[in-house]
């Protein structure tokens, strides 16, 4: 097999390992968004500041600085966010679980 099939294969053996949770730890990064749009996030799915904040665990108060520009959400919030944004339903059922 050529050199660029051989790195084909790999990759397509590491995406797999990656979805199927079986990839070593440290052997991938994941993104995580330099900016988030949380007005975006909260109005796509229809809340309040106040509901927003109570459903996924933040300060009002915070919801309303991120939103005002006033501060930005860093590293693990930016994650959070952006999960919320992608998948809300997973979120709130991995929320309530108990």
């Amino acid at each position: 097999m050529s050199k660029v099939g051989q790195s084909i294969l790999k990759g397509a053996e590491e995406a797999l390992a990656i979805a199927q949770g079986t990839a070593k730890e440290g052997t991938y990064r994941v993104h995580v968004p330099a900016r988030v749009d949380v007005r975006a996030i909260r109005r796509k799915l229809g809340l309040s500041q106040s509901a927003f904040a109570a459903r996924f665990g933040f300060s009002p108060r915070t919801i309303q600085e991120w939103e005002q520009g006033r501060r930005q959400p860093e590293g693990a919030a930016r994650a959070f966010l952006a999960v919320i944004g992608y998948a809300p339903d997973v979120v709130n059922k991995a929320l309530s679980a108990r």
